[in-house]
């Protein structure tokens, strides 16, 4: 009776370690979750009911017939913007929102995009700038701040009136009188500055 006790002991404290180790291993990590691209569903009625569409990327324009009342956010932080093009009034959200009247205050959501790093993937990938430096003038492949790629315009659309004074504003960051030339470029749906050439005076 002695032996077969302790085995029924030793089977129970089996079973409960398997069951720890299972629960361990479909949890999912948090550093797992921060490394996912980031992905979002959106819902027409409030507590993620009527119509749905998943969001994967960035949409400049919805086209949708009908209001965003409420989002789930399975990964990233995502900007929801009042007008087409990210522009207009925009809130950032980055867990799931079952009421997003509180959020967006009457505001009708027309574009959506992944951004920055705070609560999920980050869309800015790594620069490899390449530089060339003179007396009067300084050539950046990729501009970078942080290691991070320099959008375009950081808000609205990526004309190349909003990059020339992004250029700008990015030479006489690191000690230029401004941008004599840029060109911008396109990765992931997103618009980076890229080949900056920073110059002292007479840009």
């Amino acid at each position: 009776m002695k032996i077969a006790h302790r085995v029924s002991i030793l089977a129970a404290a089996a079973v409960s370690m398997g069951a720890a180790m299972l629960a361990t291993s479909s949890a999912q990590p948090p550093e797992d979750r921060m490394a996912r691209p980031p992905e979002a569903t959106i819902y027409r009625d409030a507590a993620y009911r009527g119509p749905a569409v998943f969001i994967g990327e960035a949409k400049s324009n919805l086209g949708l017939a009908w209001p965003v009342n409420s989002v789930r956010v399975a990964s990233g932080r995502w900007e929801l913007c009042q007008k087409t093009r990210f522009r207009g009034t925009c809130r950032t959200v980055e867990r799931d929102t079952p009421m997003l009247n509180n959020v967006l205050r009457g505001l009708t959501i027309q574009s959506i995009r992944p951004v920055g790093s705070g609560g999920g993937w980050d869309p800015a990938p790594p620069a490899n700038d390449q530089v060339a430096r003179g007396n009067f003038a300084e050539f950046h492949t990729q501009p970078a701040q942080g290691n991070r790629r320099v959008l375009a315009c950081e808000y609205g659309s990526a004309t190349a009136n909003c990059a020339a004074q992004t250029a700008d504003k990015y030479c006489r960051s690191i000690g230029w009188n401004g941008s004599a030339r840029e060109h911008i470029e396109t990765v992931s749906n997103r618009v980076y500055l890229a080949d900056v050439l920073c110059v002292r005076s007479g840009y």
